[in-house]
């Protein structure tokens, strides 16, 4: 269960410097580490304690999908054992908290010690934008951004999570930004991880569809909660010629 929405103002105050880890994910970590610091920037500007274990690795997703599901116990056991004493842990990624919200259960199910650690912190273990509504309750973070943006929702985060008006909410607060919704707006990217690799005319076909979404919209900005998508669709853009970017949420609630 999530904690319920509570008044900005009464959940800042409440919240004001509590210590919250980081869990960048391998993506972010190896090819986009500017969305971490942005996460961290709102974070410490909202006047919260941000720290970074650095013993962390993987959510074990990789090999989860892939059907190794031993090496999978290994890295999520690290997890555990990494984050275990965190009050918090939030994440830029859908997918990532997924993985850990709602599959490590799955990978533990036959050891009842482990599987009663997995609970425990499944509970302190939030994607970005949720953390801040929900848990902070704040939606301006005094952002600016002039800009016209389009977002793209991930398909863990809105299929396994639930994710859909907590980022549209904080997009609508941050000044200078228009938000033009995508047609068909909950479409597929194609990543999918290895679905890419081993798929890769569907996965390719997916993201022009994607693209071409984009496109009649307008906008001069993509935004969405996992750089994996969006990795993805500049991809898609880049070689379709567009100037189209690619931004994480979390980049664009840090401007200023």
């Amino acid at each position: 269960m999530r904690p319920a929405v509570l008044p900005q103002t009464a959940t800042i105050s409440h919240c004001m410097g509590q210590r919250i880890s980081l869990f960048v994910t391998c993506i972010v970590d190896q090819l986009f580490p500017k969305v971490g610091l942005a996460m961290a920037d709102v974070l410490e500007r909202l006047g919260f304690e941000v720290d970074f274990p650095e013993n962390q690795t993987c959510c074990g997703q990789p090999a989860f999908n892939s059907g190794y599901r031993a090496e999978a116990r290994s890295v999520a056991r690290h997890f555990l054992d990494t984050f275990e004493s965190s009050p918090f842990i939030v994440i830029p990624s859908g997918s990532c908290t997924a993985m850990i919200a709602h599959h490590f259960a799955e990978l533990f199910h036959q050891e009842p010690e482990t599987l009663a650690r997995v609970h425990s912190l499944e509970k302190r273990v939030f994607e970005f934008s949720t953390f801040l509504t929900q848990v902070a309750g704040v939606e301006d973070v005094g952002a600016r951004f002039d800009d016209i943006v389009t977002f793209h929702d991930g398909c863990h985060a809105l299929r396994e999570l639930g994710v859909k008006d907590a980022p549209r909410r904080l997009l609508a607060r941050v000044r200078g930004l228009e938000l033009r919704e995508l047609s068909p707006a909950e479409e597929c990217c194609g990543f999918g991880g290895t679905f890419a690799v081993k798929f890769s005319e569907l996965s390719g076909a997916m993201v022009r569809t994607k693209v071409e979404a984009i496109l009649r919209t307008g906008a001069r900005t993509v935004v969405s909660l996992d750089t994996s998508c969006l990795m993805q669709i500049q991809g898609a853009l880049s070689r379709a010629g567009s100037n189209v970017r690619t931004m994480h949420l979390a980049e664009v609630l840090a401007s200023r």
